[in-house]
């Protein structure tokens, strides 16, 4: 594989949903750029796990010369995609009959 690693796992993660320039957020003014570190603290999670979401796809980023950044619309994107629907993690948490669990 050339340059591009190929996604492990499972494949209805988090990714950003893409936008057209018109549909974006700023509403044609200039984006906000993020930092990775800013990124990774936005989202609460360590700055190597954000390089993976980014190797993988999950989240788009820009590299300017040796600098990562992130547009800002498209981490609060992520954020959204990554919403858990209700109903969805009841396998973290035991049944109970009768108050007891089983």
């Amino acid at each position: 594989m050339e340059g591009r690693l190929a996604l492990r796992g499972d494949e209805s993660r988090c990714r950003v949903p893409v936008m057209s320039s018109s549909s974006s957020a700023s509403g044609g003014a200039s984006p906000r750029w993020l930092s990775t570190a800013e990124a990774a603290r936005r989202l609460g999670i360590t700055a190597r796990t954000l390089y993976r979401f980014i190797d993988e796809g999950q989240v788009p980023a820009y590299r300017f010369g040796r600098v990562i950044r992130l547009k800002e619309d498209e981490v609060d994107a992520f954020i959204e995609s990554c919403r858990i629907a209700p109903g969805t993690l009841e396998h973290l948490y035991p049944e109970t009959l009768g108050g007891r669990e089983t």
